[in-house]
C-alpha cells in the first residue's frame, strides 16, 4: 500500500511505500454507521499534531536553544537539534506505520498508537516545561534528548493517525474528510498558535504556553478515542523489512552529507577569522553556505536515490531524480526561514528575546493563509500553461520575497514578503507534485514518490544544519553588524529557490501531461 507522510513543517504531503497488506483489506470499515461528527474524531488529532510544530520550530526551540548556549552559537546549536531530531522522525513515522498495520489490538489498530504517543508527548512536554528553568550546555542536552523523543512520539501517533480514512471511510466520502483534514493541518492551527501561545511565550510565560499545547493535544487525543475502529480480525502477513531497511540506508547517507557539508563550513570559517572587511567576510561565506547546500541537495539526493532504485534506473529516470532535487531546493528554503525568522527579527528589527515570538508567529501565520489561498488557483494555472512553469514562477516569486524580507527596515514589508513567500509555495506545492506524478512509473507510484520524502524531511536539516554555523561565524567575527547572519543565510536561501526553478531545466515535462496536449 502507499502509505501518505505529512510533513508539518512544510505543510507538504509525499508518500512512502510500505508493505501491501492485502488479505485483510476488507476488514476496514467502521465497527458502525458513520456518524455526522465522525469527520471530526477522525482528523482532529492533526490539529494536535500541527500545533506542537507551530510551538516549537518558530518559537519554543530558538528561545531555550539561545538561553542555553547563547547568541554566538545558538544557529549551529539549533541545526543540530533539527537534523537529529528529523532524521528520528522520519524513521519512527515508517517504522510505527508499518507496525500499527498488523496491530492485532482489539481496541483497533491506529488508536492505541495515536493514544501511547500522545501520553508520552505530554510526559516529555513537561519534562521541556522544567528544562526552560535550566541554563548552560546541561540544559542543552536535556532538551536535546527531549526534543528527538518528543519527535519520536509524535510521529509514533502520527503514523497511525494517517491511515484512518484510508480505513475507515469510503471512497466516495474521502473528498470532503480530506478537507476537514486540510482545516486542521494548516489554517487552524496557525491561527491557534498566533493567537493563544505566541502571546504567552511572548509574554515571557513559557509555562502558559506549553500548557496550552498540552491542553490541545489532551484534547485532540480524547476525541480521537471516539473513532468507530474495529480490531483485525484475519492474521496480518509476516512483516517485510525491506523497505525500512532501504529507507534507513538512504537516510544514513544522506544524513552523513549534511554531516560533512557542516564540518566544511565550521573548517572554512577557521581560515576567514582575522579578515576585517564585512563585505569579504560576506561574500566568502554566504558562496560557501550556498555551495555547501547545494552539494547537499545534489549529492545528498541524488545518491539516496542511486542506493533505492540502483545505478541504471537512476539514469533512466533522471527527470524524476532532478525534480526530487529541484524540490528539495525550495523546501530547504521555505522551511527554514521559518526556523530562523525570530533570530532574525531579534537581530534585524531589534526586537528582544521573547518580544520576537509573536511577530514570528504572526509571520507564519500570513504564509501558511497565503498557502491555502494561493493552492487552488494553482491547479487552475496548471492545466493551462503547464506544470513546470508554475514550479518555475514559484521559486522565482519566492526569491523575489525573500529578498523584500532582506532589505525590510520593519515588520510591515517582512509581512509583505513572507505573504509572497506563501503565495509562491502554495503554487509550488500544488504544480510540483503534479509534476512529480507524472514522472514516476505510474505501476510503481507509490515507491518513487516515497523517495521523494527525502525532499520533506531532509529541507530541515540542511538549511538548519548547514546554516547555523554560517550565522553563528558573523555573529562572532561581525558583530558591529546587528543581525547580519541571518541576513546571509536567509540571502542563501533566496539563491536556493532561484536553484530549485534552474534545475527544472534538466526535468522534461512529459508530453501528454503538457497543456494543451
Amino acid at each position: 500500500m502507499a502509505f501518505r507522510l505529512y510533513n508539518y513543517e512544510t505543510t507538504d504531503y509525499t508518500t512512502t511505500r510500505l508493505p501491501t497488506i492485502r488479505p485483510f483489506s476488507k476488514e476496514r470499515v467502521m465497527a458502525r454507521a458513520p456518524r455526522w461528527y465522525d469527520i471530526i474524531t477522525i482528523n482532529i488529532f492533526y490539529l494536535g499534531l500541527a500545533v506542537i510544530t507551530q510551538t516549537f520550530v518558530p518559537l519554543v526551540l530558538p528561545l531555550l536553544v539561545q538561553q542555553f548556549v547563547g547568541e554566538t552559537r545558538q544557529g549551529a546549536y539549533f541545526g543540530r537539534m533539527r537534523l537529529w531530531a528529523l532524521m528520528v522522525a522520519l524513521l519512527a513515522q515508517a517504522l510505527m506505520g508499518m507496525l500499527s498495520d498488523r496491530s492485532p489490538l482489539r481496541w483497533g489498530r491506529r488508536r492505541p498508537f495515536i493514544l501511547g504517543g500522545a501520553l508520552m508527548d505530554l510526559l516529555v512536554l513537561t519534562a521541556i516545561g522544567f528544562t526552560a528553568q535550566m541554563h548552560g550546555m546541561a540544559g542543552y542536552c536535556v532538551l536535546f534528548v527531549l526534543y528527538v523523543l518528543l519527535q519520536f512520539f509524535s510521529n509514533t501517533a502520527h503514523s497511525a493517525q494517517q491511515g484512518f480514512i484510508p480505513d475507515l471511510v469510503p471512497e466516495d466520502q474521502r473528498g470532503r474528510f480530506s478537507g476537514v483534514k486540510a482545516l486542521f493541518e494548516v489554517p487552524v492551527p496557525v491561527v491557534l498558535v498566533s493567537f493563544t501561545i505566541a502571546r504567552l511565550i511572548g509574554a515571557g510565560n513559557m509555562w502558559g504556553g506549553l500548557l496550552v499545547l498540552m491542553a490541545v493535544i489532551g484534547l485532540t487525543t480524547l476525541l480521537a478515542m471516539f473513532v468507530p475502529e474495529s480490531p483485525l480480525r484475519v492474521p496480518p502477513p509476516p512483516l517485510d523489512w525491506q523497505p525500512f531497511l532501504r529507507l534507513l540506508l538512504m537516510t544514513g547517507f544522506f544524513t552523513a552529507v549534511i554531516l560533512l557539508m557542516g564540518e566544511l563550513i565550521v573548517w572554512g570559517g577557521r581560515w576567514l577569522v582575522g579578515i576585517e572587511s564585512v563585505l569579504v567576510l560576506v561574500v566568502v561565506m554566504g558562496l560557501m553556505g550556498f555551495a555547501a547546500m547545494s552539494v547537499a541537495v545534489v549529492v545528498g539526493v541524488g545518491g539516496s536515490v542511486r542506493l533505492s532504485i540502483g545505478a541504471e534506473k537512476t539514469r533512466a529516470l533522471s527527470a524524476f531524480v532532478w525534480w526530487v532535487i529541484s524540490r528539495l531546493a525550495f523546501l530547504v528554503s521555505v522551511t527554514n526561514l521559518g526556523g530562523f525568522v525570530l533570530y532574525f527579527l531579534q537581530g534585524r528589527l531589534g526586537f528582544t528575546r521573547e518580544s520576537a515570538a509573536g511577530p514570528a508567529s504572526q509571520m507564519m501565520m500570513l504564509v501558511g493563509i497565503c498557502i491555502l489561498l494561493s493552492a487552488l488557483p494553482a491547479g487552475w494555472l496548471v492545466d493551462r500553461v503547464g506544470r513546470k512553469k508554475v514550479v518555475t514562477w514559484s521559486g522565482l516569486l519566492a526569491a523575489i520575497g525573500t529578498a523584500i524580507i532582506l532589505v525590510a527596515t520593519n515588520l510591515r514589508l517582512v509581512f509583505v514578503g513572507a505573504s509572497i513567500i506563501g503565495i509562491a509555495t502554495g503554487a509550488f506545492y500544488t504544480a510540483s507534485w503534479a509534476l512529480g506524478t507524472s514522472l514516476v512509473p505510474q505501476d510503481e507510484a507509490g515507491r518513487y514518490l516515497g523517495i521523494s520524502n527525502l525532499a520533506g524531511a531532509g529541507a530541515g536539516a540542511v538549511g538548519a544544519y548547514i546554516g547555523g554555523p554560517v550565522a553563528d561565524f558573523f555573529t562572532r567575527h561581525a558583530v558591529e553588524v546587528p543581525g547580519l547572519g541571518y541576513g546571509v543565510i536567509f540571502a542563501i536561501y533566496g539563491l536556493l529557490f532561484l536553484l530549485s526553478a534552474l534545475l527544472l531545466v534538466k526535468v522534461q515535462e512529459p508530453a501528454t501531461h503538457k497543456p494543451g496536449a
